[in-house]
């Protein structure tokens, strides 16, 4: 438990700081570009970083929305809900496009006929029963004494 929540909870209240800690972070390069030299490095980071500014400044221009700024941002209250809350369920599998989803659904699909043919087998008896990886066999029914 945190030491806010535990003051909070005992109705102490905690100076400002108090139940701050520091940390350490060591930064590593990114795998893909360990054998990089430091200044090339630091030079694909810059172009990556100035691509997103780029792209965010040509949304904002295009959706006419100003940005709210540092101020603006510690201005809202982060218990805010939202107006409108989408009321669709969420999808069976997230994924970037529809070729890739579509061959997930297919991989279920093929998943879900070993699993049923391989449940029916066990039910008829086939203790052998090859059922596919990541499923385990049904449970067997209540034998009494």
């Amino acid at each position: 438990m945190s030491p806010e929540c535990n003051a909070r909870l005992r109705g102490k209240e905690l100076e400002k700081g108090e139940s701050a800690s520091q940390e350490t972070v060591r930064l590593s390069p990114l795998p893909c570009w360990k054998h990089l030299v430091e200044e090339e490095y630091r030079g694909r980071i810059q172009e990556i970083v100035r691509e997103i500014n780029e792209a965010a400044a040509a949304a904002r221009a295009e959706s006419l929305i100003p940005p709210l700024g540092s101020d603006g941002v510690r201005a809202q209250n982060p218990e805010t809900r939202p107006r409108k809350i989408k009321k669709s369920p969420a999808p069976f599998f997230h994924a970037l496009r529809k070729n890739v989803r579509r061959a997930l659904w297919e991989a279920y699909g093929a998943f879900l006929a070993a699993f049923r043919e391989a449940a029916a087998q066990w039910r008829a008896g086939d203790r052998d029963a090859a059922f596919p990886v990541g499923s385990f066999p049904p449970g067997l029914p209540f034998v009494t004494a």
